[in-house]
């Protein structure tokens, strides 16, 4: 819980509690399989568990849940969405656009609630996405991109070269020229770098040392979460200013990040699992879009870097770590 903090959880109890009464209290005791990138049940799990409490679902008393974690490995994400519909799980709650499409791919019975949801249901339509899922799209780098680049440059003046690592099946849709457009924009050459797996993390990183970029952007992805400490400890150790898509890299130790909320999302998706666990159909939920984003700025590490941050960024930052 240190990462989601105690005012997280007491801002859930808040929202939440009124409709705590209205709970279906059936005695069916209900299986909730999740499917997400992280390594274990970690703080957003935490978040999630303690949203659908005030909602009246409780674990051991209404509800059993079968969590799948895939460990950054995207190509796990099939065989894991495989084996929670030979299950028969009564929902299931996916994190991630490649593990939306795994999911999409797998049932079209079963309802499925992504949470930073991509690709997979866009062509559908956000209003009324039809079938079996409905949920929280992660449209981040669509609307975000040119904000990336602005920010960075204004954390690096005279910034002109960045490199960005990316992994394009979590991607909502296919991005590469979207942030080659925006990188134009502010006249930065930008080098992307394409990550399919964890195993090419480490070549990723040399590859990135070798080129000698001014910053580094970290597009949001569940291979960014999983080793986010690891990606703001290589920024670090080369001093490397960086923005990430995903405020956790923050908290542990990256420069700066700009990115919806996941708490958020968390929050808003156990909202969706009430409302189908009392029987409404997914097809009849509408799709909704991110529509809390934060700047988190790390202090410690932009003064360990040497970064003078401008009081344009401090002004508009939601957190500042010190």
């Amino acid at each position: 819980m240190r990462l989601i903090g105690l005012a997280v959880v007491l801002a859930v109890s808040l929202a939440l509690a009124p409709l705590a009464a209205d709970a279906q209290q059936t005695g069916k005791v209900y299986r909730i399989g999740t499917l997400g990138p992280a390594v274990g049940r970690g703080p957003l799990d935490e978040v999630f568990d303690q949203a659908l409490k005030q909602l009246g679902w409780v674990e051991g008393k209404n509800l059993t849940f079968e969590r799948r974690y895939t460990g950054g490995r995207i190509d796990q994400f099939a065989p894991a969405a495989a084996e929670l519909v030979r299950l028969n799980v009564d929902l299931i709650v996916v994190w991630s656009p490649a593990a939306t499409s795994a999911a999409k791919n797998a049932t079209n019975i079963i309802p499925v609630v992504f949470l930073a949801g991509g690709a997979a249901i866009e062509q559908a339509g956000l209003a009324r996405p039809g079938g079996n899922l409905t949920g929280i799209t992660f449209q981040a780098n669509r609307t975000l991109a040119p904000k990336y680049f602005e920010a960075l440059r204004e954390l690096v003046p005279k910034l002109s070269h960045v490199a960005v690592l990316r992994v394009p099946a979590e991607d909502p849709g296919d991005e590469t020229e979207n942030y080659e457009s925006a990188a134009r924009a502010f006249n930065i050459r930008l080098r992307q770098i394409s990550l399919h797996k964890p195993e090419d993390l480490k070549d990723a990183l040399a590859s990135i040392e070798r080129n000698r970029p001014q910053a580094l952007l970290g597009a949001p992805s569940g291979l960014l979460y999983v080793f986010r400490k690891d990606i703001a400890e290589f920024a670090a150790k080369h001093r490397l200013p960086a923005l990430y898509g995903l405020r956790e890299v923050a908290e542990v130790g990256g420069s700066m990040s700009l990115s919806p909320s996941l708490v958020d999302i968390a929050i808003r998706g156990a909202s969706y699992v009430d409302k189908i666990l009392k029987g409404a159909k997914p097809a009849d939920l509408p799709v909704e879009q991110p529509t809390t984003f934060e700047l988190v700025i790390n202090l410690k590490t932009a003064k360990a870097l040497g970064l003078t941050i401008p009081r344009t960024l401090l002004v508009r930052a939601d957190q500042l770590i010190e």
